[in-house]
């Protein structure tokens, strides 16, 4: 008798842990993860608009890999990857150092949503007109395994964005 309450609490205790970790799994895959720490704002290149202090201190991790933050909401509506967006952007790489910057031409630049990298067609889309948002964009939703030759950005690598939508155009 014992053996077999012993071997039924024992498939009831397997069962459990099982269905917690096809929970875990199931919800992890759903975008629902444990509480990841504060991460500092990025330092903001000059002539930069102003950080909300409702901002994010975590980053949302997308389904594709893509981590963003919204640093400020902005009031327009969002652009979706038909249209073109004028904006101001800071990029730089997991050692800080920074590969573009139209910032540090002192002018914004204009382009089709869908002509850039997977990240950014993907990142833009979750803020609106007027807003500011942070992008940690993964490799293979970036310039994948050719990196970017001549602009010193490496293959695979983790690119990070600082980016101001000033505008989107039709």
């Amino acid at each position: 008798m014992n053996a077999i309450r012993t071997s039924r609490l024992q498939s009831s205790r397997f069962s459990l842990l099982m269905g917690v970790a096809i929970l875990t799994c199931m919800l992890t895959s759903a975008g629902w993860t444990q509480a990841q720490e504060a991460v500092p704002f990025p330092k903001l290149p000059e002539g930069a608009g102003e950080i909300s202090p409702k901002a994010a201190k975590t980053f949302t991790a997308a389904e594709s890999g893509l981590k963003y933050r919204i640093l400020r909401a902005g009031t327009g509506a969002k652009p979706t990857p038909q249209q073109k967006v004028v904006v101001n952007y800071h990029g730089w790489l997991f050692n800080g150092r920074v590969f573009d910057s139209s910032y540090a031409r002192g002018m914004p630049i204009t382009f089709g949503l869908n002509q850039v990298i997977k990240g950014w067609t993907e990142g833009m889309q979750y803020v609106g007109k007027g807003g500011m948002i942070e992008l940690e964009i993964p490799g293979y939703l970036g310039y994948g395994l050719q990196g970017q030759p001549g602009s010193g950005i490496p293959p695979n690598a983790t690119l990070h964005f600082l980016v101001e939508l000033i505008d989107i155009m039709e």
